[in-house]
């Protein structure tokens, strides 16, 4: 039986970047991973400025573009706003060559990855027996980062609780001349789907579009329409190519814990999307780390490491994520009283979702104090 210190369950961002935090440490670490390297992977593949400051090494050579500048749409009925930004707001990337090229820096450390290795069970006790398809693994700590659906979690007795939402994704061809209008700039149609966004990410030769819904409602959605209907806005009338796929988002944390028997929860197991926009590369990257760091920092220990853990996670993205949650509610289900700030105020506000994006500021404590003190401040200056 293989045995080490660590196994990482999962090679996105969050296990990946956990496995090379733990590389520089000596501490053993195995990735365990169910498909093989590179894998494709559902995501928009929008890196934004606060999650790449956080690389600690370039990743140039798997970018797709750089975004200096982002274009949001609300409605018909107001223009469009743009931000822009000496480094790039959103840096484009495509999952496969992203999440393995931190599993590769990891594993130049001595990282082992095990590929093809389905977990079917974990036997819990002193140490962790984890059961896969291709043999058993002995480990004293477990990182999930399995993501949204997060199998390990439900074999380590986790209940549901956090809010997950549905999303829709396609990555598209198009002619020439619709891929040279719609590739220049990163676009958000906010209320291209009730309770949601449209967004147009442009890639080195393709178009990733897709609708999600960034709230929990009791509404069924019908996520192809919507997407269908995005298309036309966007004045697409003819595709070359296009492939789907459907995926869920947690854009609420888990309510009860985030360690038990050993198991670390990271990223969308954890339910550590930004509520507001659904983005999770960031804190996924940044919940990695904080887990290995966590165990770094304990010597082993595990009660030490899951106190540790826990704490970084409070004094760093729960706060954000909380403050988040009660502006994304406001955001998408109370629309008028959007659309009134965002009538006067639309360039303020997009400024500011553009800081947060860069990293530069938080979500307000109490963000209708700061918004009536920034209609006061204009009024009055």
């Amino acid at each position: 039986m293989k045995s080490f210190d660590v196994a990482i369950i999962g090679s996105g961002p969050a296990g990946a970047s956990a496995a090379f935090e733990l590389s520089k440490s000596g501490i053993s670490t195995v990735i365990i991973e169910k498909e093989t390297l590179p894998r494709y992977k559902t995501c928009g593949g929008g890196l934004v400025y606060r999650g790449l400051k956080k690389m600690p090494f370039d990743i140039s050579s798997v970018v797709e573009k750089n975004f200096h500048s982002m274009d949001l749409y609300f409605s018909k009925k107001y223009p469009c706003i743009t931000t822009k930004r000496e480094n790039p707001i959103v840096t484009m990337v495509m999952r496969d060559t992203f999440d393995n090229l931190i599993v590769e820096k990891a594993r130049n450390n001595g990282v082992t990855l095990l590929q093809n290795h389905k977990v079917l069970d974990i036997t819990f006790g002193e140490t962790q027996t984890i059961h896969t398809t291709e043999g058993d693994v002995s480990v004293k700590f477990i990182i999930a980062a399995d993501g949204a659906l997060s199998p390990i979690a439900k074999i380590a007795g986790w209940k549901e609780t956090r809010t997950i939402i549905p999303a829709l994704e396609y990555e598209v061809e198009v002619p020439a001349l619709d891929f040279e209008r719609l590739s220049k700039e990163v676009r958000f149609d906010i209320d291209a789907i009730p309770y949601g966004y449209g967004w147009c990410f442009p890639k080195k030769n393709h178009l990733s579009i897709g609708v999600g819904v960034m709230v929990k409602t009791n509404k069924k959605m019908n996520l192809k329409h919507y997407y269908a209907e995005y298309l036309k806005t966007l004045g697409i009338t003819e595709i070359l190519n296009e492939v789907g796929h459907g995926f869920v988002v947690p854009v609420t944390p888990r309510t009860d814990y985030f360690v038990q028997k050993n198991v670390f929860l990271t990223g969308d197991a954890a339910g550590l999307a930004d509520p507001l926009v659904a983005e999770g590369i960031s804190n996924a990257i940044l919940s990695g780390v904080q887990a290995a760091q966590a165990i770094i920092e304990s010597n082993l220990d595990s009660e030490k490491a899951a106190t540790l853990y826990v704490e970084k996670l409070e004094t760093t993205i729960l706060p954000e994520i909380k403050r988040g949650a009660i502006l994304a509610r406001q955001f998408y289900c109370k629309k008028s009283f959007r659309n009134i700030i965002l009538k006067k105020y639309g360039q303020y506000s997009a400024e500011a979702m553009t800081d947060l994006f860069m990293g530069e500021r938080t979500y307000p404590k109490d963000y209708i104090a700061s918004i009536s003190k920034k209609i006061k401040e204009t009024i009055f200056k």
